[in-house]
């Protein structure tokens, strides 16, 4: 049985998700790694995606560098909420069963002449936005959340995940969709069910470096799916899966950095992994009433060498030009080298958005 101890287990995870000293050559050698890019409007101080990006590539990252991939270059393609390579659009069509609920389906089938009246019309006339494709549907979406009788906007998201359409590129804020033969590869063939979910669920765990050997967060496996092999960390109970490459890997020698996370960046987002992992409790409390939040609105996980450390509790005042820095959490006590690093990265951030730090 491998073993490892807390630090080497931390440092695969890091140096998998690229947050070693290592920087990524491009956006899309980036994307291409990490597999996806989580897409997610909330903007208290950037898009999820460009915090991801900004915190892997540094100062050089702009956000039309990610406009041009997908709209130009057409190296990384917009599917349902993620940002994703192109080459891995067929892996990801080849297995929908997976993210399609027998009910969607049968309501795509219970308004077969709406799915008909919005492939046509992209054929026709798109790329379009929803609001230019008109509800011809016979039967409502029926949701307690807010998709609730949004009729086009649903189907669309639907049969982009069965492949029927795809989301071409933005008009502003809004996703314009066309026939999936104008946005995917003309090449384009379907690996068998089989072949896709071994493909991704590789990837994803070169992307994680370690991870349960199975965990599913809201109907997503975001584990080892088995693969990998089987070992044990000191000091984080339980049974974990290590990708060999990244095992391999720890023959050579770390190099840390500070960084300041996303609260959607995979590093985090298994909150489970990150408290056994790391010893890093989080939760988003955007959700909360202000004076239940411990941390802060949109607050950043605070990455120092293979440590999680704190989080930043901030918010960007665009019209005046500021990053307002209301607090900065200590998880232990930090020795001045964390606190100026922090500091550092910090100020970076600030010089990346164009603004100036200020306290709260």
């Amino acid at each position: 049985m491998i073993r490892l101890d807390v630090a080497q287990a931390r440092q695969v995870a890091v140096r998998a998700q690229l947050l070693d000293a290592y920087r990524p050559a491009s956006l899309v050698a980036m994307v291409d790694h990490l597999t996806l890019l989580q897409i997610d409007p909330t903007a208290a101080i950037a898009p999820n995606v460009d915090l991801v990006s900004w915190s892997r590539l540094g100062d050089g990252y702009d956000h039309s560098d990610l406009r041009f991939a997908l709209e130009e270059e057409r190296s990384l393609v917009e599917h349902s909420s993620f940002v994703r390579p192109m080459e891995d659009i067929g892996l990801h069509l080849a297995t929908a069963s997976d993210r399609l609920h027998p009910d969607a389906l049968a309501w795509i089938e219970a308004n077969a002449g709406f799915r008909s009246d919005v492939i046509a019309l992209l054929a026709a006339d798109g790329p379009l936005t929803a609001a230019e494709i008109p509800d011809t549907s016979q039967v409502p979406w029926q949701s307690s959340g807010w998709t609730n009788d949004k009729n086009v906007d649903r189907m669309l998201e639907l049969l982009c995940r069965t492949g029927d359409v795809a989301i071409s590129g933005r008009r502003g804020k809004l996703r314009t969709w066309d026939v999936p033969e104008r946005v995917y590869p003309a090449d384009l063939a379907l690996p068998s069910y089989d072949e896709a979910k071994a493909a991704l669920d590789a990837r994803r765990l070169t992307a994680l470096g370690i991870a349960r050997p199975s965990a599913r967060l809201m109907g997503e496996e975001i584990g080892a799916a088995g693969l990998g092999e089987p070992c044990v960390v000191d000091g984080a109970d339980g049974a974990w899966n290590i990708d060999p490459d990244a095992l391999a890997l720890l023959d050579q020698p770390f190099e840390p950095r500070t960084a300041l996370l996303s609260p959607y960046d995979r590093l985090v987002y298994d909150r489970d992994r990150a408290l056994a992992l790391f010893d890093f409790e989080y939760v988003l409390e955007m959700y909360k009433p202000a004076a239940k939040r411990r941390w802060g609105y949109f607050a950043l996980p605070i990455l120092h060498g293979e440590r999680l450390v704190g989080k930043l509790d901030a918010k960007v005042d665009r019209k005046a030009g500021l990053l307002r820095v209301f607090s900065v959490h200590e998880d232990y006590p930090w020795d001045p080298a964390i606190g100026d690093a922090v500091e550092a990265e910090i100020d970076a951030l600030a010089a990346w958005l164009g603004v100036e730090v200020v306290p709260g």
